[in-house]
């Protein structure tokens, strides 16, 4: 049988796919992580599912699940956080699962840093103010990050930045942006988006430590950088060419 790895988005009942949705309704097992999910997801489940919480698993351990389930000739979900491409461990799931002959697919899902630009009302990539977003993460006692990847050089694009995974080093991290973006950049915290305990906190890099570590935040937020989030007061930010309208109208019927 398959194991479906399945983005459960940003914690939002409501914010699953169709697929989504329907897998859960269809799988007699599914694992899922309680610490990121808000409960109202597992309530597509059939009341008879077979409901296993991963949080204290190791990733060993979670496997064995997956492959029991598969010898048992039963499908089975893997709810992910967010969406399966982005720091969900599906390379190492899926590795192993090879190994052990178990076919598996992905449905992806609502990531984290599109619910919270969503909640913050914002457009991350802005015409001739900024085109890039960089989704990365830093080292605090987690994986080590590549050379290539330090935060400095990331920081020199000037880009729209989301950071994961960083929340409890958010005053080192805005002070060593500050050199690249200035102290006066719009910065944001969005914790739990889409869920009834969201929280949001706006700033700029010189005060948005101060207003996260007020907050108490530990987990489950990300901190997002960049001149797009300050964009709205600024009645002279250019159209994009789509829309400008001195483009000539001609070419679409040509």
């Amino acid at each position: 049988m398959t194991v479906h790895f399945v983005g459960s988005g940003p914690g939002a009942a409501d914010l699953l796919t169709l697929r989504a949705a329907r897998l859960l309704s269809e799988a007699p097992v599914v694992l899922y992580a309680g610490t990121y999910l808000d409960a109202e997801v597992l309530a597509h489940c059939r009341p008879d599912t077979e409901l296993v919480d991963t949080q204290h698993l190791d990733l060993d351990e979670i496997t064995a699940h997956l492959v029991d389930a598969h010898r048992r000739g039963l499908d089975v979900v893997r709810l992910c956080s967010g969406d399966p491409s982005l720091y969900s461990a599906l390379t190492e799931q899926t590795r192993r699962l090879d190994a052990a002959g178990v076919p598996w697919d992905v449905t992806p899902g609502v990531p984290a840093y599109a619910a919270a630009a969503a909640t913050l009302g914002a457009e991350l990539t802005v015409p001739e103010l900024v085109q890039t977003v960089v989704l990365t993460r830093t080292r605090a006692r987690s994986t080590a990050m590549p050379d290539t990847e330090s935060l400095a050089r990331v920081a020199g694009l000037r880009a729209s930045l989301v950071l994961h995974l960083a929340i409890t080093r958010i005053r080192a991290l805005a002070e060593e942006l500050s050199g690249e973006y200035g102290a006066d950049c719009p910065a944001a915290v969005v914790a739990f988006a889409s869920r009834p305990n969201e929280l949001v906190l706006r700033g700029t890099l010189a005060d948005i430590a101060d207003r996260a570590e007020a907050a108490g935040l530990k987990h489950t937020a990300v901190i997002v950088v960049g001149r797009a989030l300050g964009v709205r007061a600024q009645p002279d930010v250019a159209c994009s060419h789509l829309y400008d309208p001195a483009r000539d109208r001609t070419e679409f019927t040509r």
